[in-house]
Parts: structure tokens; C-alpha cells; sequence
């Protein structure tokens, strides 16, 4: 059997999500707070968030085609080019304090995220169906170390400054640097995994794009609606929370850098226990591990209701991350094995779009709440939300829905 390159290429794939997650953090913690600044009206604080998520949807579903038809590299490369001209269109943005440019720079790195995460459908290329779960895990391990940059890089750039729009062309400029290193790393990825994939045989057929099945016929396999709603659910959950979550720091009346810590440990709830969380998916089944992420999830966010120290509300995102680790990586897998190497691009891409398009929606739906209500009505919605797909799949697989093997087509 042809030998290929494919622990190079996963610690690649992996250091490219690092430079992605640093991005994202600080898309994160000051997302909300930029776009405030730039218009001057508060009730907009979702508005942020729900730019770069629609974005990422809008990018998502054509950059899995791309990727199915031209090979995964040539995407993520592109992936990276958005998110460094989406990050300096930020900081010129800020520097003339245009709103305009702000929204067009969060829509470059809202496309950015969305190709980038597609990494996973790469990752899911090089590796058997016996392993699959652990190959997604090793490449998401490393959005970990992103973690580790927004003390070392970002939050020094904020320390003893006013928080205005002069103070956030910097860390902006500085978040393009870091996504030129992502570019970097990516083109060295060879070969393409999708070729990998091609070449061992992973999965019988199904390797010629003109030949793979519709994405309405993949939809009707069996496992494949489960494993979207535990995606979408766990994905939408996430983010809408997170994204708010700096703005919810500084009205509890904490500094600006404080947000860094709470989103840093999110981050590394989100992928330090992955490679572990990996294997657990392969050795206890996909389904299991989707209902248990999302009522760990669940409890997280109950726990915001209450929480108003760093500590705390540090302590109930690093769960929130944590149980979107063990549903997302247990339903990609799943959608990974349901579908043929000329297909996961499209099908994990229309998850993605599903998966942003929705927390868009959340993030929009959950500032006004905040707003509105407070923070327990924030809460209360955004655990029903988690746990109701949680209870579906639950009575789908008393109902009898296996929880399915990989897919074999010969």
C-alpha cells in the first residue's frame, strides 16, 4: 500500500486551526464591544456575532463543493486569505471609525471560520472508519493552542488602555499576522488530503465528484438526520453563548481583559480532552456521545443564571466547551462516515451552513433577551434549546435508530 504523509499533514492541519483560533478569539471577546463602539447603539450588541455567522454559513455549503471538486488545500488556503484581509478591514475600519468597513471585515472573517472549520472533512480524508473519530480529534487539538493567544498576545495589547476604538486597530493587525502564519502552514499540507482518501480506499467508491450521490439522497441515509440535529444544536448552542459572553463579563462589571481569561478557558474546554473525547467516540458509538455532550452543555448554561465572578462564569464555559466537544466531534464523525470522500466536503459544509446560520439567529434572538430580560432568561432558553434536540435523539434511539456503521458502498 502507498505510503503518505499523514501524521505531517494532521499536525499541519492542526497548527492552521491554531492560527484560526486565535482569530476567532479575539473575534469573540471583542466582537460585540467593535461594532458598539463604531455605531453607538448598544441594542445591536448581537449584531456582531451574527455577522461573521452568517458569513461563515453563506461560505460554508460552496467551499464543501469546492473542496469535494478541486481538493481541500487550494479552499483552506483561500479560507486563510479571507480572514487576513477581513482582519486588517477590521483595524482600517476602526482606525476611520467607519462602521461600513467594521461589517465588511467581520464578514471576511465570519467567511474565514466557516472554510477553515472544514479542516475536519481533511482530517476525516486520511484516516480508516475504525480511527475516524481520533483523526478529527488530532486536527481539532490544535484550535487548543490558540487558547494560549489571547494572554500571551492579546490581552498585553489591552492592559492599561481605555477600551475605544483606537485601542482595537492593534490586536486587529495582530490577528491578521497570526492568520498569514495559517496560510503559511496550510499550502505545506501535501498531498491534498481528499487524495489520500482517493488513493487508500477508505470508503468503496464514491471518489469521482460527477458521480457522488445528491446531498437530498445523502440527507435519507440512516444516522445522518440524528447527527445534523446534534451538530446544528451543539454548534448554534455554542457560539450564541460565547459570542455574548464578553459582553455579559463587562456588564457584570469586569475589565475588558478579563474576557480573554473566560474565553481562553472555553477554548480550552472546547479541545484540551479531544484527543481523549476521540477516542471514547470510536469505542462507545457515535449517538451515546452527541446526547451527552448536549445535556453537559445544557447544565453549562443553566449555570449562567446565577454566575457573575470570572471564576465562575469561567467555570461554566469551560463546560460548554467541553460538551461541544463530545456531541460535535460524536455527530461529525457520523456525518464523516455517512458520506463518500467525493461527498463529506458538501455534506459537512451543509452542516456547517445550518450550524451558523442558526447560531446567527440565536446570537441576534439572545442579545435582545439579555437586553431585555437579563441574563436568567438568556440562560433558561439557551438550556432548553441544548437539551430538547438531546431528548429527540434520545427517543429516536428508543424508537429503535441504530446507531449506525460506517458507510460502505460498493
Amino acid at each position: 500500500m502507498e505510503q503518505f504523509p499523514v501524521r505531517r499533514n494532521t499536525i499541519l492541519l492542526a497548527a492552521t486551526l491554531t492560527s484560526l483560533s486565535g482569530m476567532v478569539q479575539l473575534a469573540v471577546a471583542v466582537g460585540t464591544v467593535t461594532l458598539v463602539l463604531v455605531t453607538d447603539v448598544e441594542g445591536i450588541l448581537g449584531l456582531g456575532p451574527a455577522i461573521f455567522l452568517t458569513a461563515g454559513a453563506l461560505a460554508a455549503l460552496p467551499a464543501g463543493r469546492l473542496m469535494d471538486q478541486y481538493g481541500r488545500v487550494p479552499v483552506l488556503a483561500g479560507g486563510c486569505l479571507a480572514g487576513i484581509g477581513g482582519c486588517l478591514t477590521t483595524a482600517l475600519g476602526c482606525e476611520l471609525e467607519s462602521a461600513p468597513l467594521v461589517i465588511a471585515g467581520f464578514a471576511l472573517v465570519g467567511i474565514a471560520q466557516g472554510t477553515i472549520l472544514l479542516s475536519r472533512a481533511a482530517a476525516a480524508d486520511m484516516y480508516p472508519p475504525e480511527r475516524r473519530a481520533r483523526g478529527i480529534s488530532y486536527v481539532l487539538f490544535g484550535a487548543l493552542f490558540g487558547a494560549a493567544l489571547g494572554p500571551l498576545v492579546f490581552r498585553p495589547l489591552f492592559a492599561g488602555k481605555e477600551l475605544d476604538l483606537e485601542s482595537l486597530v492593534l490586536p486587529w493587525v495582530a490577528a491578521a499576522g497570526i492568520m498569514v502564519v495559517g496560510l503559511a502552514l496550510v499550502l505545506c499540507v501535501r498531498p491534498d488530503p481528499r487524495t489520500i482518501a482517493q488513493k487508500l480506499h477508505f470508503d468503496a467508491g464514491g471518489t469521482d465528484f460527477d458521480q457522488a450521490a445528491p446531498l437530498r439522497e445523502i440527507l435519507r441515509r440512516p444516522g445522518v438526520l440524528t447527527a445534523l440535529v446534534a451538530a446544528v444544536a451543539s454548534f448554534a448552542g455554542m457560539v450564541s453563548v460565547m459570542n455574548l459572553t464578553g459582553y455579559l463579563v463587562i456588564d457584570h462589571g469586569h475589565h475588558q481583559s478579563d474576557v480573554f481569561t473566560v474565553i481562553s478557558l472555553h477554548i480550552v474546554g472546547m479541545y484540551a480532552l479531544v484527543l481523549v473525547i476521540g477516542q471514547v467516540v470510536d469505542a462507545v458509538g457515535r449517538r451515546p456521545c452527541q446526547v451527552a455532550g448536549l445535556l453537559v452543555m445544557a447544565l453549562s448554561t443553566l449555570g449562567l443564571a446565577w454566575f457573575e465572578s470570572v471564576l465562575w462564569v469561567s467555570a461554566s464555559l469551560f463546560l460548554l466547551g467541553l460538551g461541544w466537544n463530545i456531541s460535535y466531534v460524536a455527530a461529525v464523525t457520523e456525518l464523516a462516515d455517512r458520506a463518500l470522500p467525493a461527498e463529506r466536503g458538501r455534506l459537512i459544509g451543509l452542516t456547517d451552513q445550518l450550524s451558523s446560520f442558526s447560531g446567527a439567529a440565536l446570537v441576534l434572538l439572545g442579545g435582545v433577551v439579555y437586553s431585555e430580560l437579563g441574563v436568567e432568561a438568556l440562560s433558561f432558553i439557551a438550556t432548553a434549546l441544548l437539551a430538547l434536540p438531546a431528548a429527540w435523539i434520545l427517543v429516536r434511539s428508543a424508537a429503535g435508530a441504530p446507531d449506525v456503521r460506517p458507510l460502505s458502498v460498493k
